[in-house]
């Protein structure tokens, strides 16, 4: 299985005047804003919409599986993830890699690793990972997540690489993480990021994949990157930017100019609407519930054109 690797599709997908896309979990519609105005792709119909999607490049994103967490929320974390594993080995149109956006493990076990890996290298895709505050707490303070995905990173992780004309930068925000503190990316990341963007054409599609929101969701709960700014300062050259998150265990997106914001599921349980508990963590529903609150997001990229659709799917519907 590849963590990371540079390969090029040569397809030189333009997105320059972008549409964003997203349909929300539960309700079956797509969604296209275009020009301030959303319209609903499934007007299209059922094999017109299935046609658009076979046609286009995706790929999928997964986030906090929390292998080893057994805890009332979720005692069977292990169980959720093998489900959403099996899911997406059933699409009919497969992605072309996965993206794992942290918290992989819940306490940077050896086992919990070894968990993961032979779960989610199963489905048979190539996987891109960046960790979570939960994979860099063993004595190494992250070299257990280093041996195992480390190869050819720079720093504590970071990379990028392309594919299908789109550029991917996985980027590392939890470092030193202190409990409710904002993530942080770092001077030395963040000269990385400079140096790595010079040679992308400006008209370039960028993802950018990190585990901690790259924008002030609730800074109160930490949930936010103190350094972001900078980094986005970055990339406001580019046409379109699309930045993944996990961490948080719920769907929030937000458009700011020419970038998407979207947070991911987890795969092993959900957290509280920011501000409506005393504190983040796991969050307990009745069990006929929590399958529609955990799940997996796929992205597409239009073949030779220029849509972008992020589709959420719960594991009680996908």
């Amino acid at each position: 299985m590849t963590h990371h690797h540079d390969d090029d599709g040569g397809d030189g997908i333009s997105r320059r005047h972008a549409l964003e896309c997203m349909i929300w979990a539960g309700t079956g519609v797509l969604w296209t804003i275009s020009g301030g105005v959303p319209i609903s792709l499934n007007l299209l119909g059922a094999a017109q919409a299935a046609e658009a999607m076979a046609t286009g490049f995706t790929f999928l994103q997964i986030s906090d599986s929390h292998i080893g967490f057994d805890k009332a929320a979720n005692p069977h974390a292990i169980d959720t993830l093998k489900e959403a594993m099996g899911k997406i080995q059933a699409l009919q149109q497969k992605p072309a890699f996965m993206i794992h956006t942290g918290d992989i493990t819940h306490l940077s076990k050896p086992a919990q690793f070894d968990n993961a890996a032979q779960i989610i290298g199963g489905a048979g895709f190539d996987v891109h990972y960046v960790p979570g505050e939960h994979d860099l707490i063993d004595e190494g303070n992250g070299q257990a997540y280093l041996e195992r995905y480390g190869k050819g990173t720079k720093g504590a992780g970071w990379y990028s690489f392309d594919q299908n004309g789109v550029h991917f930068v996985a980027l590392v925000n939890v470092v030193n993480l202190k409990a409710g503190g904002l993530g942080n990316l770092g001077a030395e990341q963040l000269a990385w990021l400079a140096d790595d963007l010079k040679a992308v054409s400006a008209s370039t599609p960028v993802v950018v994949f990190a585990h901690i929101p790259l924008w002030a969701v609730y800074p109160e709960w930490g949930w936010g990157t103190d350094d972001a700014a900078q980094a986005l300062g970055l990339l406001k050259r580019f046409g379109s930017v699309t930045v993944l998150n996990g961490h948080i265990h719920q769907i929030m997106q937000k458009v700011e100019g020419n970038v998407t914001f979207h947070t991911a599921r987890s795969t092993a349980f959900p957290q509280p609407a920011p501000g409506t508990a005393a504190s983040p963590g796991p969050m307990t529903v009745p069990a006929g519930q929590l399958r529609s609150l955990l799940g997996t997001s796929r992205v597409m990229v239009k073949q030779g054109g220029q849509d972008l659709a992020i589709i959420d799917s719960t594991l009680a519907n996908a």
